[in-house]
């Protein structure tokens, strides 16, 4: 009897995670990710989806990173020998985690976003989202200091709300703690447009 319990827990939770991604695939388009050569930085970052966790990074520490110590999807900024910033994407998750996202499921991207954090020349911002049916071993570069995967429907859930007080000032923010991590800024607002995207 238990046996057909648990076997009955584990059917349901693949349905649930299959109607996620199947979600996101029926939501998600793929437009032509070529930038503009009009001088603007741009960069991409990749949401690597697999079971219903997303994988994120702890970036290292360095004096002078605007997002230096945050938790941050991998990714980074747009080179020129890039093809595009779907490529900027994955060249950068290969570099910073050692995943190869070439196999990956892409689901499509999401809306260009700029962070509050960047500079006064600013940069946009362009997440791609990947889906992987098997477990990926991240393995972080000298960027990264550690890597760790979020489970998304608890992120929805409001159990692992909370507030970011910025530093050096009286400025707060919403945010997500788990397992030690704040997950705050940029990162939780791509991650909550994925939310969004994912409903049924």
């Amino acid at each position: 009897m238990v046996t057909i319990v648990l076997d009955l827990a584990r059917e349901r939770y693949a349905r649930s995670v299959v109607s996620l991604i199947d979600r996101l695939a029926g939501k998600l388009v793929l437009p032509d990710s070529r930038p503009p050569d009009d001088g603007k930085r741009r960069a991409a970052v990749a949401a690597l989806i697999h079971d219903d966790r997303v994988l994120l990074m702890k970036r290292t520490e360095r004096a002078g990173d605007p997002w230096s110590g945050h938790i941050s999807l991998p990714g980074g900024r747009h080179e020129a020998d890039d093809r595009d910033l779907l490529a900027t994407a994955i060249r950068e998750t290969h570099e910073e985690l050692a995943i190869d996202l070439q196999g990956a499921r892409i689901l499509g991207s999401l809306g260009a976003l700029h962070p509050r954090t960047s500079g006064p020349s600013g940069i946009e911002v362009t997440p791609f989202v990947f889906a992987t049916s098997h477990a990926v071993e991240p393995r972080p570069s000298a960027e990264a200091e550690a890597a760790f995967w979020l489970p998304l429907e608890l992120a929805r859930s409001g159990a692992i709300d909370g507030t970011y007080a910025y530093p050096g000032s009286e400025m707060t923010f919403p945010s997500w703690r788990y397992e030690g991590h704040t997950i705050w800024g940029l990162t939780m607002r791509i991650l909550g447009e994925l939310l969004e995207a994912s409903k049924p």
